[in-house]
């Protein structure tokens, strides 16, 4: 059958198979040519909300790169007669045949992330994956990157959203439709209520904490266990309607998250991190006002200098400069700074200088808008290389 993407308001409502399967592997590829041998590699990582984006990309390069047993957790969708399911089931689904393929260790749990279910369900699929793998159940790596509008406290049972808005003030800004290259303003009204600590719920550190709390209550984090979040800040343009808006207050509990993490575990594993990573095509990033037109202009400047990085790229540099060093390079708040490249000084200058220029009659020159269509598209499986769509 031919599928073709369905996509309304910047958002895709489908997804190609094959293209997923082949996005994959061209991920994995890049890895086994680029990961560098450490010493500190991880033997077992486990990756909560590891289906797609960072967090897929975390752990394709810590299995392929490194060769390490992985347990990836995430909800999706699984296809049906009518739907093609979500992208991240069929990333997960190619990931455990290619991990199989290369005699690696490779379990995927589908389900709830935030349920105190799917954590002693994720803590058997550990101890399955180490007896398998042949070494001892102490995971080395655990990336969270999740990524959800609500979540249930598996404690009370109340379900919250999460919100993008600003605080305090209404937010008016530009955004670009990356499909057809158009502009329009988007204005958004400033949280109210219970919105603010809502997302913070959501989609803050609180959850981080009990999964490190349910590995080290199962004796599953092994003493040089390394934890890292992910988290963006990005230019003060933006800063509006994330950094200093419903989300930015939730990237800040992340952080509280990864201080608290460091202090309770001290001496019982090696340590806790929040990555700060460089702006990418993400489901979120496409309906945020104003940075659809950001990214395109941001990558247009990246590739011209030659710094343009994907997931799969910035996580690789990740890896093999920062996470596993020794001695852990961070800033002063003890961030992993991997958004560098994109906050220097001349990248910046050069951006807000085609944003500035930016018009509905010359989008395709000024900015590489078709660059982010073309990567949301890839996100989806569609416009793959190589990939029979018809």
């Amino acid at each position: 059958m031919s599928i073709k993407p369905m996509i309304r308001n910047n958002i895709c409502l489908n997804c190609h198979p094959a293209g997923c399967e082949a996005g994959v592997k061209k991920q994995i590829e890049f890895v086994k040519k680029t990961v560098k041998t450490k010493d500190n590699a991880p033997k077992l990582a486990l990756i909560v909300g590891g289906s797609t984006g960072y967090g897929l990309a975390s752990r394709i390069a810590a299995a392929f790169g490194y060769g390490a047993a992985t347990v990836g957790v995430s909800f999706e969708k699984e296809p049906s007669e009518k739907h093609s399911g979500t992208p991240g089931f069929h990333n997960n689904a190619t990931v455990d045949r290619e991990a199989e393929k290369a005699g690696l260790v490779s379990i995927t749990v589908n389900g709830d992330a935030f349920s105190d279910e799917i954590k002693a369900q994720t803590c058997q699929a550990i101890k399955q994956a180490a007896e398998k793998a042949g070494i001892p159940a102490k995971v080395d790596l655990f990336v969270y990157s999740l990524a959800s509008p609500v979540r249930t406290d598996p404690k009370t049972g109340v379900q919250y959203k999460s919100v993008i808005k600003p605080i305090g003030a209404p937010y008016s800004g530009t955004t670009l439709n990356m499909m057809d290259g158009t502009f329009s303003t988007v204005s958004a009204e400033p949280a109210e209520g219970d919105e603010v600590a809502n997302t913070v719920k959501v989609m803050g550190g609180e959850d981080w904490e009990l999964w490190m709390d349910a590995l080290d209550k199962e004796g599953l984090l092994c003493n040089q266990a390394r934890t890292v979040a992910y988290t963006y800040i990005g230019p003060e343009l933006s800063w509006a309607i994330y950094k200093n808006g419903t989300i930015g207050k939730a990237k800040e509990d992340l952080e509280r998250a990864s201080r608290d993490i460091n202090k309770k575990y001290q001496g019982k594993f090696k340590g806790s991190w929040v990555s700060v990573n460089k702006a990418l095509v993400t489901r979120s990033s496409a309906v945020i006002p104003i940075i659809p037109l950001y990214i395109s202009c941001l990558f247009k400047v990246m590739k011209e200098m030659g710094l343009h990085e994907g997931c799969i790229e910035q996580i690789v540099r990740l890896y093999n400069d920062r996470l596993f060093e020794s001695s852990v390079p961070v800033d002063s708040e003890n961030r992993i700074r991997i958004d560098d490249w994109e906050m220097r000084d001349d990248v910046q200058k050069a951006t807000v200088e085609r944003m500035g220029k930016a018009t509905p009659e010359n989008i395709f020159e000024e900015t590489d808008v078709a660059g982010f269509k073309q990567d949301f598209l890839e996100a989806h499986g569609f416009n793959v290389a190589g990939v029979d769509y018809e």
